[in-house]
């Protein structure tokens, strides 16, 4: 891997965190809060401040990682939910334009796969899943050691899909814990002191996960994937159950050589939206 000075930026609803990646090192990390309620220039204002503080003359281009629908070969991002104002922001072609270099822009949970794939537990692994459980559930995809977007940089979307009462992620997300009354921070305390409902309440998670994997075997037959995101913090609590919910899988031999895996890459944002610079 070439080693290229790159700034790699995470658009969030309440911070806007960037880094220079150069090789396999982060070399400065800033943040700044993002004004998500106020109108669209004020929040580009921002990124271009905070990209300012970051940039040098080495600096080879500019990767974005944003929650939401990319058309990545333009850059053009649509609907943020977690920034209402930004409805169609050419976010490649304003930045390009300020800066003078390349920019990449794409879904977050495409730059978690990317990340992985360059810096984290998907380097050496030609076929994976790359799983953020956080607030929602996303899924990066990478199939023949290439990132594999769909038509409308859709695909992955295993959380939207139907299921039970719901979609997948109301039962693999965030909203699982607050439907159940509980913070998940406190639960994953509690369980670390063995408290038995939060055992159980994790157990019951690890078998709610279960049947979304099952959805991605099914779907993309990966030889390992890799959990990432702040539930994933408590993947000793549930990673039994998962297992165990897999019991019925039809096609047992293909869990022999399985991997479930948990991301060890710290600030992945950060290291996976540059990383859309190293796919080039």
């Amino acid at each position: 891997m070439a080693t290229k000075s790159i700034i790699g930026v995470d658009m969030g609803g309440t911070k806007i965190q960037g880094g220079v990646v150069s090789g396999n090192k982060l070399l400065t990390l800033e943040t700044l809060p993002t004004p998500a309620g106020d109108a669209e220039q004020v929040v580009l204002n921002q990124l271009i401040q905070l990209i300012e503080k970051l940039i040098t003359p080495d600096c080879e281009g500019i990767g974005i990682g944003v929650p939401s629908v990319v058309d990545s070969k333009n850059g053009i991002v649509y609907d943020v939910v977690a920034i209402p104002s930004w409805k169609e922001v050419h976010l490649k072609k304003i930045l390009e334009d300020h800066f003078k270099i390349p920019v990449r822009v794409n879904n977050d949970s495409n730059c978690f796969a990317l990340g992985e794939k360059y810096f984290g537990k998907g380097q050496g692994r030609s076929n994976f899943v790359a799983v953020t459980l956080g607030t929602g559930m996303g899924c990066g995809i990478v199939i023949n050691n290439k990132l594999f977007e769909g038509a409308n940089t859709g695909a992955g979307e295993i959380g939207c899909i139907p299921f039970r009462e719901g979609r997948v992620e109301q039962y693999t997300a965030g909203t699982f814990f607050k439907s159940l009354n509980v913070d998940g921070a406190d639960l994953y305390k509690r369980a670390l002191a063995n408290d038995p409902q939060a055992l159980g309440i994790f157990h019951n998670y690890g078998l709610n996960l279960s049947e979304a994997i099952k959805m991605i075997l099914y779907a993309y037959d990966p030889e390992v994937i890799i959990l990432g995101g702040s539930i994933s913090q408590a993947y000793d609590f549930f990673i039994g159950a998962v297992w165990q919910g897999l019991d019925d899988f039809l096609y047992p031999k293909s869990l022999l050589t399985l991997k479930i895996e948990k991301s060890t890459l710290q600030n992945s944002a950060v290291w996976g939206a540059a990383a859309l610079l190293y796919a080039d």
